[in-house]
């Protein structure tokens, strides 16, 4: 089964993500914040994170940087959940190694397309 973690400091929308996920057959951890989730990551890597942009502690991009610093064998895919629209704001995100996004507030069928679109390593960082 797959693993995803679900690194968000939204309480509501984690269990929403999650909810999501486990009817798409992952299995799911959840995360407060990014330095929650670096510390699950040591454990153990998911297939795919689910990364909020603003969350206190550690934030997504923050995230991104230390999840790089931990140079791991195989690197998680990452799609990055924001309110943010700006291209320049995903463009840094992509950048600094999000594989994918996706726009809040999002649906199960657009969550589904953006875990298929980094499993299959066809990821153009375009919204579906």
């Amino acid at each position: 089964m797959k693993k995803c973690l679900v690194v968000d400091d939204s309480k509501v929308i984690r269990k929403v993500a999650c909810h999501m996920l486990e009817t798409l057959d992952f299995s799911v951890e959840e995360a407060g914040d990014g330095s929650e989730a670096i510390e699950i990551l040591k454990q153990e890597v998911p297939d795919v994170v689910l990364l909020d942009w603003n969350m206190p502690v550690m934030d997504g991009m923050e995230f991104l940087h230390a999840l790089k610093a931990l140079a791991l064998e195989n690197l998680p895919k990452v799609i990055f959940c924001t309110t943010e629209n700006d291209a320049d704001q995903i463009r840094r995100a992509m950048d600094a190694g999000a594989d994918e996004y996706i726009m809040k507030p999002f649906d199960r069928e657009t969550l589904q397309s953006k875990v298929e679109l980094v499993q299959n390593g066809d990821h153009c960082g375009q919204q579906a």
